[in-house]
């Protein structure tokens, strides 16, 4: 009897072991929209339903938020886009570490074959606080069509972007980053909009 429960412990005690030494892949995913731990509650427990998901951690403040999942499952970076959206957020940045090494995270900004004679350049002034208003601020120039550089520094609050003058114009960019929430000086975020912004990212308005 004593060999049976030795045997039985030393199985219990390989299996524990086997299960702690899976390979794990880690996230990191940049939510924009978390105000308060009600609402860091509800992104958790929308991802508890994968299955093996450990060390979840969630900053309010930045939006940062993490956790591990076994990397036999081969989670995808599409769904989990897909979950933090369910959960009724936005997911601003994605990056994935695979535990072979491989990194994945969202697609960057395509450049695109635009003649010399029709690049330009702007510096455009955009209104912001951090890094969750600088990843809003790039989305909201991604979605846009012949743009091929784009970078924005909280310190000059200056959006340094290259685009193709055929397709897009300062004042269309500046549209389109007023309509994420933020000021420039062409065009002004709607009341709105800015007020459904985190706090860390509740900028100084611009008076136009």
């Amino acid at each position: 009897m004593k060999t049976i429960m030795t045997l039985c412990m030393s199985f219990l005690l390989m299996s524990t072991l086997a299960f702690a030494q899976k390979p794990m892949d880690t996230f990191q995913v940049q939510v924009d929209g978390l105000g308060c731990p009600f609402c860091a509650y509800g992104l958790e427990k929308k991802f508890k339903e994968f299955k093996g998901i450990k060390e979840v951690k969630i900053d309010i403040e930045t939006g940062d938020f993490s956790f591990a999942y076994p990397a036999e499952k081969a989670l995808s970076l599409a769904a989990v886009v897909s979950q933090v959206e369910k959960a009724g957020y936005s997911p601003m940045k994605t990056v994935i570490t695979r535990a072979n090494g491989l990194v994945e995270t969202d697609a960057p900004l395509e450049a695109t074959e635009v003649a010399l004679a029709e690049l330009q350049t702007k510096d455009i002034f955009v209104a912001g606080n951090c890094e969750m208003c600088e990843a809003r601020i790039l989305k909201a120039t991604s979605r846009l069509e012949g743009i091929t550089e784009a970078a924005w520094d909280s310190k000059s609050k200056m959006l340094h972007i290259s685009f193709d003058s055929k397709q897009q114009s300062e004042n269309s960019i500046s549209q389109a980053i007023a309509l994420a929430g933020h000021d420039t000086k062409l065009h002004k975020a709607q009341a709105s909009t800015y007020e459904t912004l985190p706090m860390c990212c509740k900028y100084e308005r611009l008076k136009q």
